[in-house]
């Protein structure tokens, strides 16, 4: 179990969810970049935008809101 006796199954977590809208948003914006003629500044950020999305998933499992 998680601190605060909440359980979480198949990656329902608060960690989960923060990681994955944000690498959406990433892909999302890279899906724009590549509209755009391909713009590659654009694409940059948004591969930054989309490991960021990685790193605050785990910050945020270490903080205890993940699945073990």
């Amino acid at each position: 179990m998680s601190q605060g006796g909440k359980h979480y199954h198949h990656g329902r977590t608060p960690a989960a969810w923060a990681g994955s809208i944000i690498a959406l948003v990433g892909f999302l914006i890279c899906a724009v970049a590549f509209l755009m003629g391909p713009n590659w500044l654009l694409f940059w950020v948004s591969i930054v935008v989309i490991l960021g999305g990685a790193l605050v998933g785990g910050v945020m499992r270490k903080m205890g809101m993940g699945q073990a």
